[in-house]
């Protein structure tokens, strides 16, 4: 449930709603001590999450508080019991009375328990289904206290537009009786005494733009309350074409004016409204019509320079929105929530005015750029961080994500990928919601704060790249609101369609062969290259930019030519004014399509977190499609990761999930022999946040999207440290050494051993690990003999028999090159490679070693089927190698018992050697 977020039906001022209201109550001036029956019509909710209600004859609840201020909290309290919105409130189970339409008898002051010296000022009320899947907006119900009230029944909005000639009928109510006056424009023109109502029948005349003042008064012996509203018959727009050099949005002429473009066909009328003119309709602010009828303009003049001015565009009379193009907006509802360390001096809205507002700002002091020369790196070296502001630091803000920098640096990455920082829904959230596309979302910090963060970044050889949201656009974005049907998009807007034509989509759809809709586009990828000095896009759900219908992936992943051209001209566009900046695609389709991408020279996410996740866990796994190769492109373009912020996390996964239970410490050397692999093929590469600490914490915690713990101590944990030290050595081979580019590859990644080679005329290496559970003998490592160097053991491999066996530990994996390469710091990893001296075949293992009772919790018994003249050497290793017991029996012929009460839960593998012969075999500590 969000706070305070809608009066009635998303009102531009108190003056102002729309022409019918999703509750009413009996009585219709409620008081908060006596009954009263609330009455929702849930075909007339605006939140999209409401039409899943539709339809219901059981499962709606009634989720709701009481407040006791006029503009505070109108949740303040709420009652006993409702606690958890993903469960049934059966105190709020509503009744319904047919037609959507559903009601709910109850007292305020019992139902919440509102102490009884306080007043109760407000209701704040919202449905929802059981799970809390499907619910409507929050709405505010005004309660009244036992003094004289009065209200209109009929018209109930305060301000409002009709044509020419309406007749209006007014129905107005008092609480008791009285003396009743209704007046126009002060002009009384009834009176009714001792009387609690009164109807009258208004006509409006016909003068374009006039408004009347309606006001009722009820007036007793003591006491005088009084109501009013606001008729004005529907102005004529002025017709003028748009001065030339003016585009649609906000355009700075000078330090003291402005000039307001608003894109709107279909429309009739647009008055501007805002600081300048006390938020109310003048004609002087009636916005002129271009001749074509799709443009509304005006400009403002008289400004003081440097002063930040919240304005609306009042579209037809009844919806009031910011600029689409705004590149700041204020959020009655949220802002109050952005603390004065994250956002410093953050400008109020009046509170008449409840629903977003744009800013312009003429005079805005100019960033200084410390880094010009920033040179951006080559795609197929790139190494990508994808990071979350919210879930980065402790506060959630760029400020703090400049703090930590170094750190990145030092893992060697050189490019972020920031999840979507243009203003979203709500202060919490991944992005993925987008409303304002132009505006950097406050709840991380000023534009000033994420300029600085691209600067820094800059700084330190990082680029940054924008994950950027074209598929889908939320409810609050002023082009959904403006063509809206009541549950949809209507059926003229100029740039969604009202259901998605793919199976995939969420909140509503962008329709990308509309004109409208790519003209929108490619000013904002222009705008966030030049302004923010940015380095390139992620596309969202690049697939969905297509209009042919799918029901299915199979369907929809299939080459489409439509979807083709509309990214390419996006892409044509970014590289008309930026040549080298990035373009990567989140698209999934079939390899033809993405080919012909990334033979423009474009990139594509490609998703191997599935086979990482079994790898790690010892599964069967398969890291080939890692390699552009495997895709058949003739560019690197495949940006290859193990986890994304869509993913599950691959050392919870191993922790929570494996066949074998693993200790952190084991999932971390195991994390890190994927991570040999995953780095050594070439192309680019992304990290998603953390990855490097071996976070282990489930994308569902707190749900999928919701906050997720912050743990930088991590850093303090000498295995997951190693991990850092593995991933960032790895970065440094791959960003530095020329071979790790090669285009001459061999590989083998489809078993449980696998196996890379790089080739260049100078230099050979090879990356081999064991991604089993057991222990493997590998041969055939080196396809050549001589000197080689193992990386991370800094040890010097002569090799003379291509043929040598080599015992590989559960988890090992070496990186082996012909040249030596720059030391890394020693005891990294617990690996040394070593020629076995003799090992059995598969079947005298099985035949020749004996463990029982296997699994075990207590002790295991060991016989051996061997030479009974010689000693046997028993050792027992854990997954990673390491040797954890080790003793020796004279007398081979008797079985020997080991007391394995102290050994974690988990699978060891024991080595009895005799003599020249080992044998080997592994069991299971319950």
């Amino acid at each position: 449930m969000k706070k305070i977020i809608l009066l009635f039906t998303l009102c531009w001022v108190t003056s102002l709603c729309s022409l019918a209201q999703v509750v009413t109550t009996t009585p219709a001036l409620p008081n908060g001590d006596q009954d009263v029956t609330l009455i929702f019509d849930l075909k007339l909710a605006k939140d999209s999450r409401a039409k899943a209600l539709l339809g219901k004859t059981s499962d709606v609840y009634l989720w709701s508080g009481a407040g006791t201020t006029d503009t505070g909290d109108a949740f303040q309290y709420q009652p006993s019991g409702q606690t958890n919105f993903a469960l049934p409130f059966e105190k709020g189970k509503m009744t319904s009375l047919g037609n959507d339409v559903w009601s709910i008898k109850l007292k305020p002051r019992d139902y919440f328990a509102v102490p009884a010296a306080l007043t109760i000022k407000r209701l704040g009320v919202l449905l929802k289904s059981g799970d809390g899947k499907a619910q409507t907006e929050d709405i505010i119900v005004t309660m009244y206290d036992t003094k004289l009230n009065v209200a209109f029944i009929k018209p109930q909005e305060k301000s409002f537009f009709v044509t020419a000639g309406s007749t209006i009928p007014i129905l107005a109510i008092a609480s008791k009786k009285a003396t009743l006056n209704l007046s126009i424009n002060n002009t009384n023109v009834l009176t009714m005494i001792d009387k609690d109502s009164l109807t009258y029948s208004l006509n409006v005349g016909n003068a374009a733009g006039e408004t009347q003042s309606v006001k009722f008064t009820a007036t007793t012996t003591s006491e005088t309350s009084t109501t009013e509203f606001n008729v004005t018959i529907k102005p004529t727009p002025k017709t003028e074409a748009l001065p030339i050099g003016l585009k649609n949005g906000i355009n700075y002429i000078s330090d003291t004016k402005v000039a307001l473009v608003l894109f709107a066909p279909k429309k009739d009328f647009v008055y501007l409204i805002g600081d300048f003119n006390q938020w109310k309709t003048d004609a002087k602010y009636l916005m002129k019509r271009t001749p074509d009828g799709n443009t509304y303009w005006l400009e403002v003049e008289g400004l003081n320079k440097g002063e930040e001015y919240a304005f609306q565009y009042l579209v037809n009379g009844t919806l009031a929105v910011g600029d689409p193009y705004a590149e700041k907006i204020l959020d009655p509802n949220n802002d109050q929530y952005i603390s004065s360390a994250t956002y410093p001096n953050l400008k109020k809205l009046p509170d008449a005015v409840k629903s977003i507002a744009s800013v312009f700002q003429t005079g805005q002091s100019v960033y200084t750029w410390k880094t010009t020369t920033f040179k951006r790196p080559a795609q197929d070296n790139l190494i990508v961080y994808e990071l979350h502001i919210r879930d980065f630091d402790v506060d959630g803000s760029y400020k703090n994500a400049i703090n930590r920098i170094p750190y990145l640096k030092t893992l060697g990455i050189n490019c972020i990928e920031l999840m979507p920082v243009n203003e979203f829904s709500g202060n919490d959230s991944w992005g993925y919601n987008p409303i304002y596309y132009f505006a950097p979302d406050k709840a991380y910090g000023t534009k000033e704060d994420l300029k600085k963060f691209i600067d820094t970044c800059h700084e330190n050889g990082i680029a940054v790249v924008l994950d950027i949201v074209f598929n889908q656009a939320d409810y609050e974005f002023p082009y959904v609101k403006m063509y809206w049907d009541g549950t949809q998009p209507s059926t003229d807007s100029p740039f969604f369609n009202q259901q998605a034509t793919h199976p995939f989509s969420v909140f509503f759809d962008f329709n990308h062969e509309s004109n409208n809709t790519k003209e929108y586009v490619n000013r904002a990828n222009e705008f966030w290259l030049k302004e923010y000095k940015i380095d390139g896009y992620r596309v969202d759900l690049a697939k969905g930019f297509t209009q042919k219908s799918s029901s299915n992936d199979s369907q929809f992943r299939v080459y489409d030519q439509s979807r083709v051209d509309i990214i390419k001209g996006y892409y044509d566009n970014i590289r008309s004014f930026d040549k080298d900046a990035y373009f990567i695609l989140e698209l999934f389709s079939e390899d033809k399509e993405e080919q012909t991408f990334t033979d423009l020279g474009m990139m594509v996410w490609t998703n191997l977190n599935g086979d990482f996740r079994n790898a790690v866990k010892g599964n069967a796994s398969d890291f080939t499609r890692l390699s552009y190769k495997a895709h058949g492109f003739k560019n690197p373009g495949a940006i290859g990761y193990m986890e994304s912020h869509d993913e599950e996390r691959v050392a919870y996964d191993a922790l929570k999930n494996s066949k074998a239970i693993f200790s952190v410490a084991t999932v971390m050397e195991r994390t890190k022999a994927a991570a040999a692999m995953f780095f050594a093929i070439p192309g680019p590469k992304m990290i998603w946040q953390f990855g490097e600490l071996g976070y282990d914490v489930s994308i569902d915690q707190n749900g999928r999207t919701g906050k997720k713990p912050i743990h930088w101590e991590y850093k303090d944990d000498a295995d997951r440290l190693k991990l850092y030290k593995v991933f960032s050595e790895l970065i440094k081979l791959k960003t530095t050494q020329a071979i790790f580019k090669s285009t001459d590859t061999q590989t083998d990644l489809g078993n449980t051993v696998k196996k890379i080679i790089l080739n260049s005329t100078t230099q050979q290496v090879i990356i081999v690990g064991n991604f089993d559970l057991e222990q493997k003998t590998i041969t055939d490592i080196f396809p050549n003999t001589g000197k080689w160097y193992d990386f991370f053991s800094n040890a010097e491999i002569n090799v003379s028999d291509l043929k040598a066996k080599y015992p590989f530990a559960p988890g090992q994996f070496h990186v082996l090159s012909t040249t030596a390469f720059p030391q890394p710091e020693a005891n990294l990893v617990p690996w040394k490679l070593e020629q076995e001296r003799v090992l059995a075949s598969e079947q005298e293992l099985d035949a020749d070693i004996k463990i029982y009772p296997n699994p075990s919790e207590e002790i295991i018994n060991i016989e051996v089927n061997g030479n009974q003249k010689e000693n046997l050497v028993f050792k027992i290793h854990d997954l990673m190698g390491r040797t954890i017991f080790e003793t020796e029996q004279k007398d081979a012929s008797k079985p020997y018992t080991i007391d394995v009460r102290k050994f974690q839960q988990g699978i060891y593998l024991l080595n009895v050697t005799q003599g020249q012969k080992q044998f080997n075999q592994k069991f299971i500590k319950k």
